[in-house]
C-alpha cells in the first residue's frame, strides 16, 4: 500500500469517475486503474463500484477512505513541519472565492502575495458558496474566501474582516432623497437581488426579514452586483451592497450610495479551511497578505 495509491482512491472517490481523476492526478487512466486495482487485491476488498455513474465507494471503501485521508492528512503534514521549520513558504494554493467578495478583493492581494511568496503556486476559482464547500469536503480546494457563519461542521473558519452593507438607490427611488435608510422602509418589491445560490441574497434577506420567496423586479444569475447597479440607475429600484464594492462605484453615482440605519449588520470574511488542512503556513501567509491590504486602505 502506497501514499501514491490512496492518493488516486480519493481523487476517483472525490471525481466520481477515472478519467476525471486521472485528469486530476496528471496520470494516465490504465496507470491510475491499475495502482486501485493493485491496492484492491493488496487489501483483499473491492473499494470501488464501477457500474455506478458515477463510482461510488463500497462499504469498505467508505472505510478505507475515510482512513486515507487521515494517513495522507498525516503524511502532508510531515512535509509541512519541515518547510515550517526551514522557514519556507511554498506549495500549490487552491483557492475559491465568492462572486460578491473576488472583484472586489483579489486584484489587491495577489499581486503582494505572489512577490512575497515566489514558491506558492496559486491557483484561484469563482464559486458560489455550496460549491466552494462541497470542494473543500472533496479536496479539489484548500481553502476560500467566503462571507462567514454559515460553514458545515467539517469546515473551519479564520475571520479576516467585517464588510458592512450599504443601500444603493436610483435616483427615481423615494428612499433617494433619504441619506440614512431604515431596513422597515425598504420595499421588497422594489429590492434587486442576487440569484438563487449566492449566500449575499440569504444575508440580505435576513436582514430585511424576509423569510418567505421575495419576487424582485429582476435576478440575475451571473451573480455580478454591477450589474445590479447598472439597472438600478436605470430603473426606480434599489440594491443592498457590501462596503468593499464602494471604491468602485464612479464618482457620479456615489451620492446613491446610502447608510443603513443603526441596527443594520454587516458580513463576516472569513478564511475557511476543511478542519483536518494542515498547510497551516500557507493560510497564514495568506491570511497576512489580505489583512494588510486591507487595513492599507
Amino acid at each position: 500500500m502506497t501514499i501514491i495509491q490512496l492518493e488516486y482512491l480519493l481523487a476517483v472517490a472525490n471525481c466520481g469517475s477515472f478519467s476525471a481523476a486521472s485528469e486530476l492526478c496528471f496520470v494516465t487512466q490504465p496507470s491510475l486503474s491499475m495502482q486501485i486495482k493493485n491496492l484492491e487485491e493488496e487489501l483483499g476488498v473491492i473499494l470501488l463500484d464501477r457500474s455506478k455513474k458515477p463510482v461510488i465507494p463500497t462499504d469498505a471503501g467508505e472505510t478505507v477512505i475515510r482512513n486515507a485521508r487521515e494517513a495522507i492528512k498525516a503524511y502532508n503534514y510531515i512535509k509541512e513541519s519541515v518547510a515550517e521549520l526551514k522557514g519556507e513558504i511554498a506549495g500549490h494554493l487552491k483557492l475559491g472565492v465568492i462572486p460578491t467578495i473576488a472583484p472586489y478583493l483579489l486584484h489587491r492581494f495577489i499581486p503582494g502575495f505572489l512577490a512575497r511568496y515566489p514558491k506558492v503556486e496559486l491557483e484561484v476559482k469563482e464559486m458560489k458558496t455550496a460549491d466552494i464547500f462541497k470542494a473543500l469536503g472533496h479536496d479539489s480546494l484548500d481553502a476560500a474566501i467566503i462571507a462567514g457563519g454559515m460553514c458545515p461542521d467539517e469546515i473551519a473558519e479564520q475571520e479576516l474582516f467585517d464588510d458592512r452593507f450599504f443601500a444603493y438607490v436610483s435616483p427615481l427611488n423615494p428612499l433617494y432623497e433619504r441619506n440614512n435608510v431604515r431596513i422597515e422602509d425598504i420595499d421588497m418589491k422594489e429590492l434587486l437581488l442576487l440569484s438563487d445560490g449566492h449566500c449575499l441574497r440569504d444575508q440580505i434577506l435576513e436582514l430585511c426579514h424576509a423569510h418567505r420567496a421575495v419576487h424582485s423586479t429582476c435576478s440575475f444569475e451571473s451573480g455580478s452586483l454591477d450589474t445590479l447597479m447598472r439597472i438600478v440607475d436605470n430603473t426606480g429600484g434599489m440594491t443592498i451592497i457590501p462596503e468593499m464594492a464602494l471604491p468602485y462605484v464612479p464618482d457620479q453615482r456615489k451620492n446613491q450610495i446610502k447608510t443603513l440605519a443603526k441596527g443594520a449588520t454587516s458580513r463576516k470574511i472569513t478564511i475557511a479551511v476543511r478542519r483536518t488542512y494542515v498547510k497551516s503556513s500557507l493560510i497564514n501567509a495568506l491570511k497576512k497578505s489580505i489583512m494588510e491590504c486591507v487595513s492599507a486602505n
